[in-house]
């Protein structure tokens, strides 16, 4: 199974209709749950990331395999990203994505990653790149099923 766990909510349309296309797509392969979480809005910054990831820690079952998105971390192709996928899902049944909120994740949700990504050092915003990590996650699967799919 995989979990997305996210600060803040999808408001445009098309977005929630990309978001729904790619969980259904997805359902051939695994179940996806995502756990939307209300962001703080426009606090503090360091108050906001320490709020924001007490309801990330809160939704996080520790047994997971647990990746953050960071920008400043490893970056994997396609291919490595896939391959990823395929040799976690062989050890742990369970992995959970952890998108943070505009001003980052708090270091105590960061200490539970097992791994750390990042899809890219541009800054993508957070309902959009909701769309991107489902699109690559489909993506993983279509590879690691050795399914064409567009490039």
């Amino acid at each position: 199974m995989i979990k997305i766990i996210t600060v803040g909510s999808v408001k445009e349309k098309y977005l929630k209709e990309a978001i729904e296309e790619y969980l259904k797509r997805l359902r051939k392969y695994t179940n996806v749950e995502i756990v939307e979480l209300k962001d703080e809005g426009f606090v503090e910054s360091q108050k906001a990331i320490l709020l924001e990831g007490q309801k990330i820690m809160k939704n996080l079952n520790l047994k997971d395999y647990i990746i953050t998105l960071e920008i400043q971390e490893s970056q994997l192709t396609s291919e490595e990203f896939a391959e990823k996928i395929d040799k976690i899902l062989l050890e742990n049944s369970n992995i959970t994505f952890i998108i943070g909120g505009s001003y980052g994740i708090s270091d105590e949700v960061k200490k539970q990653a097992k791994f750390k990504l990042s899809f890219s050092k541009m800054t993508f915003p957070h309902q959009l790149f909701r769309v991107i990590l489902l699109e690559q996650i489909y993506r993983a699967f279509k590879i690691n099923h050795n399914e064409s799919y567009h490039k």
